[in-house]
């Protein structure tokens, strides 16, 4: 089965909102149980449950421990962490509380169905569905979270504080700008086209698999590929893995696609060679973001530095124009993309680019300053406001791959980008 990408989140600085990737609650099972349900309810002190073998990206623990007044949540298609955060801690802003009890799950963008989720289950609400602001039983549902702005002078537990004030006293965990968890699931143009690209790199392809019947593979399969001895491999040897997501790519401003800029390449994961022969090889899978399949292409790589994070403080609405580029692709052909998404946009190496500068998202608007009868006889004025900030991570030399670091609201393709 095809894994899917499931909700991504909207995060912003001090200024903006966080969400993340999330999940749903379900029954904590009886000692010696099976995580199998899928209704909330609190699980019996110190259980101990077997967790259902399902197709995740993460090394989920197959037998957990239960600790008293924590819930056991197996998650369903379409949770997300902000949804259950607000559910049963009372307060959206809560979910890397709740990231923090489930260290396996390494990027919170990415949950599974199956996937078991541990919630301390002492938390209190701060709302209630009718609005009356008692506290509520772990478990019970909240609709809204109280809208006037909290007193930030006052000590406060991690699930009432906004996203500002936890990051001051270092309840959320650090995050990065980019890491390898990005690189493997980074997309690029190559402007020569894809067979082109292939050439050049000496990619090689994978041939077939352990398990013939399994046609999306993830994690741990072991696979075939078209170079052994032949080609200079050795046991150990790393390679990331390529597949074509879009054949021909078109600027935005290009309505009637004449002139191709090349074609997409993203990178989906990560091989391990663990046996050569003399015309071919054997391989695992160590790292899948994506499902893998017989024909994808891989090449030699050489594993990425981290990027730290540092956010941009001059930013100003409207934000003075420098280098006005604009967004062509955003990853998995997403109509609209956020935080933490992957992006391409038409500047490059060529405009003085460089692998770690900070640019922020715009969107124009216009905006009528006199009455008129007739739309063609009003005065207009132009401006721009921020969409968000986002980070250079690979370069070419006309365009850029990017990673959104924080957004206001849905970014879209055809957006701005400037410094």
């Amino acid at each position: 089965m095809v894994l899917h990408k499931w909700l991504r989140p909207f995060a912003i600085a001090p200024w903006l909102t966080v969400l993340s990737i999330g999940l749903a609650a379900q029954d904590a099972p009886k000692p010696a149980a099976t995580a199998a349900s899928s209704t909330a309810q609190e699980s019996s002190p110190k259980g101990t449950v077997q967790v259902a073998e399902h197709q995740s990206r993460w090394a989920y623990p197959r037998e957990i421990t239960i600790p008293e007044g924590t819930l056991l949540h197996i998650v369903q298609k379409g949770d997300t962490f902000w949804g259950l955060a607000s559910r049963f801690l009372g307060n959206p802003y809560a979910w890397p509380q709740i990231w923090e009890l489930n260290q396996w799950v390494k990027d919170s963008h990415w949950i599974y169905p199956g996937d078991p989720i541990l919630i301390d289950g002492s938390k209190k609400a701060i709302a209630k569905e009718d609005g009356t602001g008692e506290d509520a039983k772990p478990g019970t549902p909240v609709a809204r979270v109280p809208t006037e702005s909290p007193d930030l002078t006052a000590p406060k537990d991690v699930a009432e504080l906004p996203p500002d004030r936890r990051r001051i006293e270092g309840k959320q965990r650090n995050e990065l700008g980019f890491g390898f968890q990005d690189f493997i699931q980074m997309p690029y143009l190559a402007p020569k086209g894809s067979d082109a690209l292939f050439r050049e790199l000496g990619a090689l392809r994978i041939t077939g698999t352990k398990h013939p019947e399994r046609h999306n593979l993830m994690d741990g399969e072991v696979v075939y590929l078209n170079g052994g001895q032949d080609k200079g491999l050795k046991a150990g040897d790393r390679f990331v893995i390529l597949q074509v997501r879009r054949k021909a790519l078109y600027h935005p401003s290009d309505i009637h696609q004449r002139h191709s800029l090349g074609s997409v390449v993203q990178q989906v994961g990560v091989l391990r060679v663990t046996t050569v022969l003399p015309k071919g090889s054997v391989s695992i899978l160590e790292r899948c973001m994506d499902a893998v399949v017989v024909g994808d292409h891989v090449a030699p790589f050489v594993e990425p530095a981290n990027i730290p994070l540092k956010l941009r403080t001059d930013l100003t609405e409207p934000m003075p124009i420098k280098d006005l580029g604009t967004i062509i692709y955003a990853r998995d052909t997403h109509s609209n993309t956020a935080q933490g998404e992957l992006i391409i946009i038409d500047k490059g190496s060529a405009d003085g680019l460089q692998v770690g500068d900070q640019m922020v998202a715009l969107r124009r608007r216009t905006f009528p300053i006199t009455e008129a009868r007739n739309e063609k006889d009003e005065v207009k004025e132009k401006t721009n406001y921020v969409l968000g900030q986002v980070l250079v991570v690979r370069t070419g030399e006309t365009t850029s791959t990017c990673r959104i670091i924080r957004s206001a609201e849905e970014i879209v393709i055809g957006d701005l980008v400037t410094r």
